[in-house]
């Protein structure tokens, strides 16, 4: 019986696919997705084998957002309990469905094979980097529902094409083409439908090869935590984690891989079996 409905799930070291799985409704997602994506990147965090996460979509679209009938369930609820109430907070986790995929230890890619929209572009965004097929199209949609930004989309998206360009493409929710995209700054490549997933996975599999995964770990947590911070702060954080590394297993190995001209052997991250 398979773990999970909404999503399929795949290792092939060094890379961990996650698909969103429901084609029929441009994998629009449900409470259950939200679940069972979260579940799967855990999963990989955990894993070894894993050094880089890739999602993306089945069929022709990314994720078009919340789907329609969840849609309406939240709204009924936030009608009813005035808006404030309908989404309790229960722990002191950073609220939004992917702001978790921030704080992993582990890069994450998107492979934008169609639409993204809403919710959906959210999740593109909240990747580290976004890799977007041809046929991509991205659109926050919110103002044209009715709709305030959500999801954290109103502190990524300035981060990734500038504040003028969030603040029309936030206004607008027009829809983006993967050109546009990429001349915005908002996806670092475009590439053919069927190379897509294969380019994502290649890139993690360049980083299996070359760098240190603890590094990676360090420079994804220094660039988000450094973001809006004071220069001084930055410069501060960057030289006690950097005085951290010398001397680390990963430094040491960096350089005999190099003296001994030959591929480095870097430990992955994840739990000991």
């Amino acid at each position: 019986m398979a773990k999970y409905q909404d999503i399929v799930f795949e290792v092939d070291d060094p890379v961990a696919i996650i698909r969103l799985n429901r084609p029929t409704k441009l994998n629009a997602f449900t409470n259950n997705t939200l679940v069972e994506l979260r579940d799967a990147v855990e999963t990989a965090r955990d894993d070894p084998a894993v050094v880089g996460i890739v999602i993306t979509g089945e069929g022709r679209g990314f994720c078009a957002g919340l789907d329609t009938e969840a849609l309406e369930d939240t709204h009924s609820a936030g009608a009813s309990e005035k808006g404030a109430k309908a989404r309790p907070t229960t722990s002191d986790e950073v609220p939004g469905p992917f702001t978790y995929l921030m704080e992993l230890e582990k890069p994450v890619v998107a492979a934008v094979n169609g639409v993204a929209a809403g919710g959906g572009f959210a999740l593109a965004c909240l990747c580290d980097l976004r890799f977007a097929s041809t046929d991509a199209r991205f659109t926050s949609i919110f103002s044209k529902r009715g709709l305030y930004p959500e999801f954290g989309i109103s502190w990524i998206l300035p981060q990734l094409v500038s504040m003028g360009w969030a603040m029309d493409l936030l206004w607008t929710s027009r829809m983006v083409d993967a050109p546009e995209a990429l001349q915005l700054g908002l996806v670092q490549r475009v590439v053919p439908p069927d190379e897509l997933v294969e380019n994502a996975c290649d890139y993690i599999r360049e980083l299996a090869a070359t760098v240190s995964p603890a590094g990676l770990r360090e420079s994804k947590r220094l660039l988000y935590r450094h973001s809006g911070t004071d220069y001084e702060y930055a410069m501060r954080d960057a030289d006690a984690t950097m005085g951290g590394s010398i001397g680390s297993p990963d430094a040491l190995e960096g350089v005999r891989s190099f003296v001994e001209r030959r591929p480095p052997k870097f430990e992955r991250l994840g739990k000991k079996s």
